[in-house]
């Protein structure tokens, strides 16, 4: 991602840490810390095959008992916290994407906005983009005129 954003000559710059990419030594910071995030991941997934890998020779399935014994609090529990990822990482992405919406709805179909999006190196669906519009507005974290219906276009359009 930060290679993109170089590429289009865009900088990151942290508020509450030392971190510049516009100066070599905050390149050189955000690659180290890039470098541990990389091998805390791998030493999660190596732990995670290793308990797994335990819990099997104890003769124990791997995995949620309330998800395998399909227990309704369980199951809920885990809906939720589907859901919650789902809206912060959204959150997180809105400010990539939500300005063109705020420009573009409801004078422009999905489909253009999705078109633009793409243009500009989203990965969009006008599916997607509704839900996580519609999502957002539920939320109030963006106008609800952004799902108005937008003009029927001219024959001569067509």
């Amino acid at each position: 991602m930060m290679e993109d954003l170089e590429e289009r000559g865009v900088h990151f710059g942290s508020i509450r840490d030392p971190i510049d990419t516009s100066t070599p030594q905050g390149t050189f910071s955000l690659q180290v810390l890039g470098a541990i995030a990389q091998l805390e991941r791998a030493l999660i997934a190596e732990r995670s095959k290793a308990g797994i890998k335990a819990a099997k020779a104890r003769g124990k399935l791997p995995g949620n008992p309330g998800l395998r014994e399909r227990r309704p609090e369980a199951i809920k529990a885990v809906s939720q916290a589907r859901e919650k990822r789902y809206l912060d990482d959204l959150i997180v992405s809105a400010q990539t994407w939500l300005p063109v919406v705020r420009q573009l709805r409801p004078q422009h179909s999905w489909d253009n906005v999705v078109r633009v999006l793409n243009r500009r190196g989203h990965d969009w669906t006008v599916e997607r983009l509704r839900r996580a519009v519609h999502r957002l507005v539920r939320e109030k974290l963006a106008e609800n005129e952004l799902l108005g219906r937008s003009p029927r276009r001219a024959p001569e359009d067509l």
